[in-house]
């Protein structure tokens, strides 16, 4: 029936989607490929996830909220089909990823957020405790130095004195609050599934 083949091909899909224990991820997101979620991250209903140019790994206590877009996608001069070494996307811990924004970044280190609309290119790399303000846009080809500020219409630049805080308490809340309300992904058994990345 057409029920049992959908469930069939969702199965095929799930194979390669990996879930560390005590990471929650709502069914109503959209997860795509190879990617691998580590512990204590939430992952909210209509957040994207597609690792289509190479796996998306991402490490434990991030927050990826509603409609943000987190994809690991072709550069506009490759086609799907071309031979191209695939390049592993890698995200660190307590990042934020906030409504509607797109993260495109192949290295993300760790307590960076990503606010509301922002879009970060493929070529870009974040270091630590950066914040990218809301609707800015950062499609340049550089390291980001940590700390660093983008903010306002002009995408201007300062370093704040210290990062920010991981969202701890935003976490254990949603991990409280969410499982009343969503149905979520099954997660893995096996902790060692999971490796931080180096």
């Amino acid at each position: 029936s057409i029920a049992s083949s959908f469930i069939m091909a969702d199965k095929s899909t799930q194979k390669s989607v990996k879930i560390a224990a005590g990471a929650l991820v709502c069914v109503e997101s959209e997860i795509k490929g190879d990617v691998t979620i580590g512990p204590r991250t939430v992952v909210h209903p209509k957040a994207r996830i597609i690792a289509e140019a190479g796996p998306i790994v991402i490490g434990e206590g991030n927050l990826i909220e509603e409609q943000a877009l987190i994809i690991n996608g072709f550069p506009e001069n490759i086609t799907p089909d071309s031979e191209v070494e695939p390049k592993t996307m890698t995200i660190g811990i307590n990042n934020v990823f906030e409504v509607g924004c797109v993260s495109q970044a192949l290295k993300i280190g760790d307590n960076n957020v990503i606010e509301s609309k922002a879009d970060v290119g493929r070529n870009v790399i974040l270091t630590s405790g950066c914040i990218i303000g809301a609707f800015c846009q950062v499609n340049t080809c550089e390291v980001i130095p940590e700390n660093t500020v983008i903010y306002g219409s002009g995408c201007m630049r300062r370093v704040q004195t210290e990062r920010p805080q991981p969202q701890t308490l935003q976490l254990d809340f949603l991990m409280k609050i969410l499982p009343n309300y969503h149905h979520l992904k099954k997660t893995i058994k096996h902790e060692c599934i999971y490796k931080t990345p180096v």
